[in-house]
């Protein structure tokens, strides 16, 4: 399952950075808003301090799609909580903000208020995070080695976010979108998950009816 080409990274990577600065037109905020800094930020400290990491979410799915698309965070998996490069983050000016059951929380540098800093979230210890790491695939592009999942570890995260019955209506419905627009793009990541089909039916009756 080859990964994205560079010159397709940095396409992908401009469409998005350019959706991001048209949503921020829309709500009124200044512009020079988009992920780009806070990527590469996040990036080199995991590349300075050796971490072992993929590039999932969003930004993953992007990169492995030819359709531009949008979102407003950046996701990474990492094996264990323990493995985040805490401090490391800290001198880089990342803000710590709050630390779930399977998640770890920060906010990029900046000194614009809180909300229009990129919202960085670590992924650990959950299904899928770990052969996520592992296969994930690099890319070089402008100077800067990407990590990105392959499609069917995006299936196997994207199908477990999606089955949460206490994840939000409205993220569960855009992880069943996302997981038929991979497939799409991507058939042999189907093959990635058991029953795929009959786990997809049974979602589209609970995701699609959730008022």
């Amino acid at each position: 399952m080859a990964a994205p080409t560079a010159s397709e990274v940095r396409q992908r990577l401009r469409d998005s950075y350019a959706l991001d600065l048209l949503w921020g037109e829309t709500m009124g905020l200044p512009p020079g808003d988009t992920k780009e800094g806070p990527l590469r930020q996040v990036i080199s400290v995991l590349e300075a301090t050796h971490t072992a990491y993929a590039l999932i979410g969003g930004v993953a799915l992007q990169l492995h799609s030819e359709e531009p698309r949008t979102t407003l965070d950046i996701d990474l998996a990492v094996p264990t909580f323990s493995e985040i490069p805490v401090e490391a983050l800290r001198s880089a000016g990342f803000e710590h903000e709050q630390r779930f059951p399977h998640s770890d929380n920060w906010r990029a540098p900046g000194s614009e208020p809180r909300t229009r800093r990129t919202a960085i979230q670590f992924s650990a210890e959950d299904v899928g995070i770990a052969a996520a790491v592992e296969h994930a695939r690099s890319v070089e592009i402008d100077g800067l080695t990407l990590r990105v999942a392959i499609p069917a570890d995006l299936v196997v995260l994207k199908l477990a976010a999606a089955e949460e019955p206490r994840r939000r209506a409205k993220k569960r419905r855009q992880d069943f979108l996302d997981i038929l627009s991979l497939v799409e793009d991507h058939p042999e990541a189907a093959d990635a998950v058991p029953d795929l089909k009959g786990r997809l039916e049974r979602l589209r009756n609970v995701v699609l009816t959730i008022p």
